[in-house]
């Protein structure tokens, strides 16, 4: 309190606007239970979500304009003396009162003159609690922009393709970068002009492929929606008009909206309302200090989102009855447990031969066609393949994973293009069952390369386009590396960059579109025709790696043995 009473003892509470201040979050009190009544009428005649989004944005418009309007029929008119309470008085009545000399007229006006007393307590009360509301947002703000470039890397490059492929369809003609983060728990969108989605750690090798794109496309219609900017809006009219439960209660349901109308996107864009629902479910099993209240990561409670896709709604408990609160908890807890039962079967080869290479190991080849995988080579790249990560990224294991070859001819018994995002669930099921991996993911802070633009600016050329999609050539001999590229993002020439040098490379170039390159560097010290791909990136084009530490997703082999027998 003693804030508030330093407050209250500076010279600006004698101000004219600051008892119109007063009378304004006063009356905002009565505007707010009026337009929060009409609102829950008008809400009551409609069923569609995004019509209950747009009544509800309305109805949050309204109480940030109230105050305004308020504040401005309160301004005193240069010829009246008025109190905001009473209404205007002529100025006759007005120096007529101030030389009242009976009892009565000087009771009134002391009664009046006090309630105009209390306004500075009631503006102060509000700045205070307003400051306190400003600096969490303020604070809120500040993460999300460290959220952009803190522990976080670039996705492999064919997630960024699928991320591309489905903002297409969504209709999103700006670039969207795709990123892997340990600060979150959920997929979540971070920006407005220049958005980022941010996946969970694990999310995209642990989740199914299906799962993964559905809920891309839930963040993706966030962005199409410009839901970030909204819900600025959002935090804003909370931290002013904080102190009242209407501005709470509609913004709620602005978020729970929200989360509905782009479930129904990403379901128009999958065409599977199970399948999402799995998603959800998978996702929150994967985030068990998340699921203590069974909510969503930004608004709604996930069972009643789940028991909409299938149809089967839940009843919202009452907030002043602990028993709904658990039934509700439980309730969400056994439909995500029908629908971890229900999961889609695993992809596995029809059939898989695996022999010893008589050769042993240090060399390695795949070929795959549709419906049909052959391959040469060690347990410690299959398992790399399968995984789609660098040799620094695989740690534990026996050291017979690197010593010999095998030798693969697996069939899927059907016509599947085993791309290598397709493949690599085949893979990962062949290494469970006929080699017995275990393993865990951890994560690990590594020396890292950041990959940015050199002093002088970047030496790009553009990519006209390409229907085989892009692609890299690495060839060469004695030492001597000639790179081609086409039609690569910046952060799929940084994954390219991290194969040649057995370490990260993070993507913080912040360019966009796609490019066709050419490198032609030394890989041996001993050869100087050449300069080393250091040197080649800036001269040749533009770019610099700078040495740096960075968050690296980590699989650890806990068993592995050698493959049974065909």
């Amino acid at each position: 309190m003693n804030a508030i009473h330093v407050l209250v003892d500076q010279p600006w509470v004698n101000q004219p606007w600051v008892a119109r201040l007063g009378w304004t979050l006063v009356h905002f009190l009565w505007q707010g239970i009026l337009i929060a009544i009409i609102y829950a009428a008008a809400r009551k005649a409609l069923r569609q979500s995004q019509p209950r989004y747009g009544l509800a944005c309305v109805a949050l418009v309204m109480l940030i304009a109230a105050p305004v309007v308020t504040f401005r029929v309160l301004a005193p008119d240069k010829s009246v003396a008025a109190n905001p309470y009473l209404g205007k008085v002529p100025a006759s009545s007005a120096a007529a009162a101030s030389t009242a000399n009976s009892p009565t007229d000087a009771t009134v006006i002391t009664h009046y003159v006090r309630r105009d007393s209390l306004m500075p307590w009631v503006v102060a009360l509000w700045f205070v609690g307003a400051m306190v509301f400003w600096l969490r947002l303020t604070g809120g703000w500040l993460i999300a922009a460290r959220m952009r470039r803190i522990s976080v890397r670039n996705a492999p490059a064919d997630w960024q393709r699928t991320l591309d492929r489905i903002k297409a369809r969504i209709g999103i003609s700006h670039p969207v970068q795709l990123l892997v983060s340990a600060l979150v728990q959920a997929p979540t969108v971070i920006g407005w002009l220049r958005p980022i989605v941010l996946m969970p750690v694990g999310a995209l090798a642990g989740l199914p492929a299906e799962h993964v794109e559905m809920l891309l496309a839930h963040e993706l219609a966030h962005i199409r929606r410009h839901d970030y900017l909204v819900n600025v809006f959002q935090s804003i009219a909370e931290a002013l008009l904080f102190y009242h439960p209407a501005v709470w209660w509609i913004s709620g349901h602005i978020r729970a909206e929200r989360e509905i109308c782009c479930d129904d996107i990403a379901v128009a864009v999958g065409g599977d309302a199970f399948t999402y629902a799995c998603a959800l479910a998978d996702l929150a099993s994967r985030r068990p200090a998340f699921m203590n209240a069974a909510l969503a990561a930004n608004g709604g409670s996930l069972p009643e989102r789940i028991g909409r896709l299938l149809n089967q709604p839940v009843r919202r408990a009452s907030p002043r009855s602990g028993a709904g609160v658990v039934a509700a908890i439980l309730l969400g807890l056994g439909a995500l447990g029908v629908l971890a039962q229900s999961q889609p079967a695993r992809k596995v080869f029809e059939a898989v031969t695996i022999k010893p290479n008589e050769l042993g190991g240090g060399h390695s080849h795949s070929h795959s066609s549709d419906g049909r995988w052959n391959a040469s080579m060690t347990t410690k790249s299959l398992i790399e393949t399968a995984f789609g990560i660098k040799p620094f990224q695989l740690e534990g294991g026996p050291g017979w994973l690197d010593e010999s070859n095998y030798d693969f001819v697996a069939t899927t018994g059907d016509s599947t293009e085993l791309t290598t995002r397709n493949l690599q669930p085949y893979l990962q099921s062949l290494l469970t069952d006929r080699f017995h991996l275990v393993y865990h993911r951890t994560q690990k802070e590594f020396s890292v390369y950041a990959l940015m633009a050199a002093r002088g600016g970047p030496k790009l050329t553009p990519s006209a386009g390409d229907e085989k999609g892009e692609g890299t050539n690495s060839n060469g001999n004695n030492g001597i590396i000639h790179m081609t590229g086409r039609y690569l993002t910046m952060a799929s020439f940084a994954n390219y960059l991290a194969s040649e040098l057995d370490r990260p490379v993070l993507d913080r170039t912040g360019i966009q579109g796609r490019y066709d390159v050419k490198l032609d560097f030394s890989a041996s010290e001993t050869v100087t025709t050449l300069p080393s791909i250091f040197s080649a990136l800036q001269e040749q084009m533009g770019l610099r790696l700078e040495a740096t530490k960075g968050p690296v997703e980590i699989l650890v082999i806990d068993s592995v043995d050698k493959p049974s027998a065909n």
